[in-house]
């Protein structure tokens, strides 16, 4: 009886499911290759914001001071910046973004471009500031 009873909960470990966690992205610098900064917050404050960019649409120019990163769900975006770089994600890519450096991104593909995207900044502060036009 033991026996069995010893093989039941073997078994049952064997089936049962188990939690799995795997970096998507880690890194000291952003998807251009430059070091992220060094900063320190008073108060930090976390932001995650859900983005949806309609095929076809760009974004204005702007730019983060703020590191962030975020997942592309759905859809292809291409990101440029002023002095050529671009980067192409498709859905499921991963990016650290540029942090000062200015940017925008143009959905590329025909279906919605769904993004998330978690910041980390000094409680109140913003997290994305749109450029002046010249």
């Amino acid at each position: 009886m033991l026996k069995l009873l010893s093989a039941t909960l073997m078994f049952a470990s064997l089936t049962a499911g188990a939690a799995t966690s795997k970096d998507l992205i880690k890194s000291t610098e952003s998807w251009d290759g430059n070091k992220l900064p060094a900063y320190s917050l008073t108060q930090p404050e976390v932001t995650i914001k859900e983005i949806v960019i309609a095929p076809g649409e760009e974004l204005p120019w702007h730019q983060h001071p703020v590191i962030n990163a975020g997942i592309l769900l759905s859809g292809e975006l291409m990101v440029y910046t002023r002095d050529g770089k671009k980067k192409n994600l498709k859905a499921g890519d991963t990016l650290i973004e540029l942090v000062n450096t200015s940017h925008y991104g143009k959905n590329i593909s025909s279906e919605p471009a769904k993004i998330v995207v978690f910041y980390l900044a000094e409680q109140g502060d913003k997290v994305t500031i749109l450029d002046h036009k010249h």
